[in-house]
């Protein structure tokens, strides 16, 4: 999508600092974290939100979180914990509209 900011980073248009990258996903820190471990990790396939995944295309779901715990675990913060947040539309909070996991740790987090 032309306009997607995320879109954007995956094509190399706007830089990031990526802690991952395969043919499927790209994983980068956030330029606003919340905590001392804010990562975003995005399908390099543009979904609008977990909503627009057709039951056929779901593995990417799947692959994402896979990738997430070998991040956890190759930067070292498996063992303290950490959340993962998604956020599908608006009332929800999702900002950009690409599907996007929020991997936030590094200290103790507290639940609204």
């Amino acid at each position: 999508m032309e306009n997607c900011i995320f879109c954007k980073i995956i094509n190399g248009e706007i830089p990031s600092n990526k802690v991952y990258e395969d043919e499927k996903v790209l994983a980068f820190k956030d330029i606003n974290p919340i905590a001392p471990v804010h990562i975003l990790v995005i399908p390099k396939k543009h979904y609008e939100s977990i909503i627009d995944i057709q039951d056929n295309e779901m593995e990417i779901v799947a692959h994402i979180h896979k990738i997430i715990n070998k991040i956890a675990d190759d930067m070292n913060f498996k063992e303290d914990g950490f959340r993962i947040v998604n956020n599908c539309g608006e009332n929800a909070g999702q900002e950009v509209k690409h599907i996007h996991y929020h991997i936030i740790g590094g200290k103790t987090l507290n639940w609204p």
